[in-house]
């Protein structure tokens, strides 16, 4: 993984990074590269707000992995801060050679160094390989997750 850069996504990432979160059994069924106009107003709404970091993983100038990083400060837990990791992603190319944990790795690093003391991510109760991955990166399943879909 020596060869292996984690950046701020630029603009020029979002076809990349649609095409990871479109390559898998539920991006499939929500998401396409054909427009990527949604994306890209998506992307500036992120990129300009302090609390969030887009990341890229990048190998020979190839987009090969991507999270999302929500700083979130609140008054639970003595006024602590906290990290959201959100849409994980490795190039299909890119899995099975530690990508993945060293993206976890990084973002729980990055986390520290902006003073949260907590980090959580949310995973789709069908990604079964996913939640064993995060369970041997020291994760543990202690809440259930719900949503409510606006539109």
């Amino acid at each position: 993984m020596n060869d292996i850069l984690i950046r701020r996504a630029t603009a020029a990432d979002v076809g990349p990074i649609v095409t990871m979160i479109a390559d898998d059994q539920l991006g499939a069924t929500r998401e396409s590269a054909d427009d990527l106009t949604p994306y890209l107003a998506a992307f500036e709404r992120i990129d300009g707000d302090p609390n969030q970091l887009l990341v890229i993983a990048e190998r020979n100038d190839e987009v090969i992995g991507t999270l999302q990083l929500t700083i979130i400060p609140g008054l639970s837990r003595r006024g602590s801060t906290r990290g959201l990791i959100e849409a994980v992603r490795v190039a299909a190319s890119a899995r099975g050679a530690g990508l993945g944990t060293t993206l976890i790795q990084w973002a729980i690093e990055e986390s520290r160094t902006r003073g949260c003391t907590l980090v959580q991510l949310t995973s789709d109760k069908t990604r079964t390989d996913a939640h064993r991955f995060y369970a041997t990166l020291g994760f543990t399943n202690s809440h259930e997750g719900f949503k409510l879909k606006l539109s």
